[in-house]
């Protein structure tokens, strides 16, 4: 059974794709600081596998912490990086933490992999690279631009760190993953996006209104150029998300990369409105929410959906799951979650 690290695996994303690692057949070792997320999901994620993988609380920062865990559990044969601070907003406000986390905990693991034997590295990226594109959908072609805030940046600085690494001479194998917005949990409910404190993505946020937890939802902008004045986003199940990462890991492990670096879309293909991802809440659901157009956000583009024809069909991989199952289950995480 080959061992795989996860970083940032008690997180949203990472939890849902050590679930689906664990069911194709891995061995997965945890390591996350728990800076916006719970040890509980350790025990979610038994529930739903009937495994518990191995669970490690460091912060990535502490480099000597890091190497210990490297040496505790020998023979990793790859590591899907999630661990890192992801909220647009936050980062304008806290441009230093943002460079900090996600940069040095980048670099510390590169460094370490070598010494280790560990050569393939999928990394969590985001669409927030192409900046606001000039085309529509956006494939892997697209050129990067300037990004609009510090995380957007770290994303970039990230990938053109694992690239240059690889360039080297480094034993690595990367694959880059750009995220488009992910949504939803985990059909059991066990798993779920649960932020600390105030949520700064969408549809926490939209699910702790309806719940009752927050008294209102603001809606950043109606002004701009998109049909209904919101900003637009292509909206991805966290599931057919997770799914992806099994599949790079194994495009790695079975010699089957093309490329030393490569990189692939992950999204749906359609975009989707704020103003219509309430309305598709509100119909799925039968609950009003309370909302409010506020001013634009720093930070925030305006339109942006992927062409995810590349991952179709160089991963055989492909978003599946419907936006009114995918707010369906978001919400039955919420209820489960209660007023938390």
């Amino acid at each position: 059974m080959q061992k795989i690290l996860v970083t940032g695996g008690t997180g949203y994303i990472g939890s849902h794709t050590v679930v689906e690692l664990q069911h194709a057949g891995f061995e997965v070792v945890i390591v996350d600081n728990l800076s916006n997320s719970s040890a509980d999901v350790v025990e979610g994620i038994a529930r739903i596998t009937g495994v518990r993988p191995a669970f490690e609380r460091l912060d990535c920062l502490d480099g000597e912490g890091l190497e210990r865990l490297f040496a505790k559990h020998g023979g990793i044969a790859a590591i899907i990086h999630f661990a890192a601070s992801k909220a647009v907003g936050e980062s304008v406000q806290k441009p230093l933490l943002y460079y900090r986390n996600n940069l040095t905990s980048l670099i510390n693991l590169l460094e370490l992999m070598p010494k280790y034997g560990v050569e393939n590295f999928v990394f969590s990226s985001s669409c927030t690279v192409y900046g606001q594109p000039d085309v529509l959908p956006v494939t892997e072609r697209a050129p990067r631009k300037p990004a609009e805030s510090p995380y957007g940046n770290t994303k970039q600085i990230c990938e053109d760190i694992v690239s240059d690494t690889v360039r080297s001479g480094a034993p690595i194998r990367s694959i880059l993953l750009r995220y488009f917005n992910p949504i939803g949990a985990h059909p059991s409910a066990e798993i779920g996006e649960l932020p600390l404190g105030v949520p700064q993505n969408l549809i926490p946020f939209v699910t702790q209104t309806a719940a009752g937890v927050r008294p209102k939802l603001s809606v950043f902008g109606n002004d701009y150029d998109t049909p209904d004045g919101s900003c637009i986003r292509d909206y991805i199940n966290v599931v057919d998300l997770a799914k992806a990462h099994v599949i790079a890991a194994q495009r790695m492990l079975t010699g089957k990369s093309k490329s030393a670096v490569e990189t692939f879309n992950l999204g749906t293909g359609r975009g989707v409105s704020v103003l219509e991802v309430v309305n598709t809440f509100e119909k799925v659901t039968g609950v009003k929410l309370n909302y409010e157009i506020t001013g634009r956000r720093a930070g925030d583009i305006e339109k942006i959906w992927a062409n995810p024809a590349y991952a179709n069909a160089e991963l055989g991989w492909q978003a599946k799951e419907t936006l009114e199952n995918t707010l369906a289950s978001a919400w039955k995480w919420q209820q489960k979650l209660g007023k938390r």
